[in-house]
């Protein structure tokens, strides 16, 4: 029995209201650190929250109603683990603060955030009807990023793409994991771990222009992730190959594969799995009944229906055409 990635889940739900403000906060104390916590919902705080320990770098996500966030100096004790919090709001809009910078708390940016020096936040939904709040967080030690301190403070406080290059990238790793933990085994952490150490720090490394201090293992862990996402989608696309993504990637073909070596896949694999998996989809979909095979065939980047025939059999054990029977008769 393979044993999936450990999971903390948490809900206030279950509390009766006036005790869920209050264990709100110790929860927060204990999965990231203390601070004053105020909302204008504390009489009944409806949240809850999933944390995924990766090893070095701890991720969670939040649901909860507005709230103000404070740290103070007295709140931080020498004892305290050093510690960057790397937060992507999913909702609502805010601002955050510290070493008097202050920057815009919005889903298409990142907030870093020292959590060993004061620090200050604001989150609030949208409009009335918005509904709750979700953030995404990493945790990591100072420590982990091969980066100098005194340039990431920098970057504190202040909004950090999410939506374009490696933040996006960074973001769409994030997010598939705290949403779907279920779908890693227990012994994938540590190498979910390394990923994600790796894309952080290129995210800030970019963004200080330091990427080329940054050790080579981080930087190739960085292109193969922008690879891998180029792949994803572009698999539509009949004409793409290795050479193509190579010549995408400004890369050598030689260098490309060279890229994928040890990390137990080839870029032409990478197609042609992706590929298999989008018609294995969308030939039990239902929405998609009025296409025929050779149509479902061409969307997914196969040119050949027979090829595409060999290929499915070849990994699934039946043929696209069973299979979407099948799919029909559940």
């Amino acid at each position: 029995m393979t044993v999936i990635l450990a999971v903390a889940s948490v809900d206030t739900a279950g509390l009766p209201p006036a005790e869920r403000f209050d264990f709100w906060q110790e929860l927060v104390a204990r999965e990231s650190v203390p601070a004053r916590i105020s909302s204008g919902h504390a009489a009944d705080f409806t949240a809850s929250a999933r944390a995924v320990d990766l090893g070095v770098v701890r991720l969670g996500v939040w649901r909860y109603p507005s709230l103000e966030l404070t740290r103070t100096r007295g709140m931080i004790r020498s004892s305290d683990p050093e510690l960057y919090q790397l937060a992507l709001p999913l909702s609502g809009h805010g601002v955050v603060s510290q070493e008097r910078r202050g920057g815009r708390l919005v889903p298409s940016g990142f907030a870093l955030i020292d959590t060993v020096r004061p620090h200050a936040s604001t989150h609030r939904p949208d409009g009335p009807h918005s509904g709750p709040l979700h953030t995404v967080t990493a945790l990591v030690p100072h420590s982990a990023l091969p980066l100098p301190a005194d340039r990431v403070t920098a970057l504190l406080a202040a909004e950090i793409p999410a939506d374009t290059g490696m933040g996006a990238l960074l973001a769409g790793f994030l997010r598939q994991i705290v949403a779907h933990p279920e779908q890693y085994a227990a012994a994938d952490a540590p190498e979910l771990d390394r990923v994600a150490l790796d894309l952080i720090a290129g995210t800030l490394a970019r963004r200080l222009e330091l990427e080329r201090e940054l050790p080579v293992e981080v930087r190739m862990t960085g292109l193969r992730t922008r690879v891998e996402a180029f792949v994803r989608h572009q698999l539509t696309d009949p004409e793409l190959t290795p050479a193509a993504v190579a010549e995408a990637h400004h890369l050598s073909l030689r260098s490309l594969h060279r890229l994928f070596e040890g990390s137990g896949t080839t870029v032409t694999a990478l197609i042609r799995t992706g590929r298999l998996e989008r018609c294995f989809r969308d030939l039990a979909d239902p929405r998609l009944r009025h296409l025929t095979v050779r149509q479902i065939a061409n969307r997914c980047g196969f040119r050949d229906p027979a090829h595409l025939s060999r290929a499915f059999r070849g990994t699934y054990g039946l043929s696209p055409r069973e299979h979407r029977e099948r799919a029909g008769r559940g």
